[in-house]
């Protein structure tokens, strides 16, 4: 087999391929004979058809099965004898193929960028010099508190931090709201509507004008949307609204006691605050480490600087822009506007691409230079746990993943995680005064 290999781009190269004749026809005689096995034609007993028989009867599915285990096979040899890191599907341009005729083809791939590690142990980072404080559990436990909370009807007039049971219908320039905004019928009109009376919620100007309101009382209420309200057709417009109270709650919420503990399944509010604190210092390990992720990041995308395959990039930023409109639309953001603002949309995702594109490339070859390995066992234990997220077993997820080759997305994360400890174990880090480091470090 011939195989000559031309730069097209840093990333980017043309294996032109031939492979021998007595290839092509020792291929053709091996795949009419696993024909010829398997057929059964009338006065022939099964598998014993005559060779030309078979090959002309079935001519068109075994050049098809040649051709394509040919080019298979010879690509995959290709690529291992020039020692090529390809990265994606070939493209593939079939050239010459018939019986007695040598087989060419070219194949332009993309391939793994070249180039130099930089130093990456002994990084500098920055960690804010943290730790969880007694006023960080109590503001915890209040947390706690408030989801057990009761909302208890009270014969009163509403104060401040209370919610008002309301049913309202709303008007603009005369007109129900929803014929001026058909999608926010939800600001027309609702029933049994509970109103948080300290302002916190719903239409600014709103809850401040139930003050003093009692249930069964009625009030006409005028608000002004803000010029920058999420609905466009109603920005900087008043709104009058009949409301009608139908009861006043006041939010009661339990002490902390043993009781609340054992709603929480903790013995006692030792155990609880024990528990929490413990949940806290996790979570502000989390943070700190993330926040050394990212610096870690940083540093090794601005030391070492190199081309990348054109192909991986728009691949991802496809994914990217995807994910970033479906994110939009669940927030309520119009198509319109998500259509106004695609440039940007794309311009972002692309960065974003670029940069983690580069980043697995880094992660990737400082896991070959320190022999990092992901063993079998710690990915069928990442999957248990996913497994257990998931509500299913691993067996079913492991053969879902199967499927659409995501088994190789478990063994990125796993191989990252582990580069990025050893990244931070070598790391110097330099304890820092809190609120020193900016949110987005």
């Amino acid at each position: 087999m011939n195989v000559s290999v031309e730069n097209l781009a840093p990333c980017k190269k043309l294996l032109r391929v031939e492979v021998e004749a007595q290839k092509v026809d020792e291929a053709f005689e091996k795949v009419t004979r696993e024909f010829q096995r398997k057929t059964t034609m009338p006065g022939f007993r099964p598998g014993r058809a005559p060779r030309e028989i078979v090959f002309r009867k079935f001519a068109v599915d075994i050049r098809e099965r040649v051709r394509r285990e040919l080019l298979n096979d010879s690509y995959k040899k290709a690529v291992d004898d020039q020692k090529l890191d390809v990265v994606g599907p070939p493209d593939i341009e079939e050239i010459q193929f018939n019986p007695g005729q040598p087989l060419q083809f070219a194949a332009t791939v993309e391939t793994a960028p070249e180039f130099e590690l930089p130093e990456y142990k002994g990084i500098p980072v920055k960690r804010e010099a943290r730790s969880v404080t007694e006023e960080d559990v109590n503001r915890a436990l209040d947390v706690l508190r408030e989801r057990r909370a009761k909302y208890e009807v009270v014969e009163r007039p509403a104060q401040t931090g209370d919610f008002a049971v309301v049913t309202y219908t709303g008007t603009c320039e005369g007109r129900p709201i929803a014929e001026i905004a058909p999608a926010t019928k939800g600001l027309t009109q609702q029933k049994d509507f509970w109103v948080d009376t300290s302002g916190q919620t719903f239409i600014p100007g709103f809850a401040e004008q139930l003050l003093g309101a009692r249930a069964g009382d009625k009030r006409t209420i005028t608000v002004t949307f803000p010029a920058d309200f999420s609905t466009p057709q109603l920005a900087g417009k008043t709104a009058t609204y009949e409301v009608a109270v139908s009861a006043i709650r006041q939010k009661v919420s339990p002490p902390l006691d043993d009781v609340l503990a054992q709603a929480y399944t903790a013995p006692d509010i030792e155990k609880l605050r024990a528990g929490v604190r413990r949940d806290l210092e996790n979570e502000l390990a989390h943070t700190q480490e993330g926040v050394i992720r990212n610096q870690l990041i940083a540093s090794l995308l601005n030391r070492v600087n190199f081309e990348l395959p054109e192909g991986a990039v728009s691949q991802e930023t496809k994914h990217l822009v995807y994910d970033l409109v479906q994110e939009n639309s669940k927030r309520g953001v119009p198509r319109e506007k998500i259509e106004e603002q695609k440039d940007q949309i794309h311009s972002f995702a692309e960065r974003n691409a670029k940069e983690r594109i580069k980043v697995a490339f880094l992660l990737q070859k400082i896991a070959e230079k320190e022999d990092i390995k992901v063993s079998e066992s710690e990915i069928k234990e990442r999957l248990r746990g996913l497994a257990a997220l998931a509500d299913t077993t691993a067996d079913k997820l492991e053969a879902d993943l199967k499927k659409r080759n995501g088994l190789i997305e478990i063994y990125d994360q796993i191989m990252n995680e582990k580069v990025f400890q050893l990244l931070q174990q070598n790391a110097r880090i330099e304890d820092v005064p809190p609120g020193t480091l900016s949110t987005n470090q």
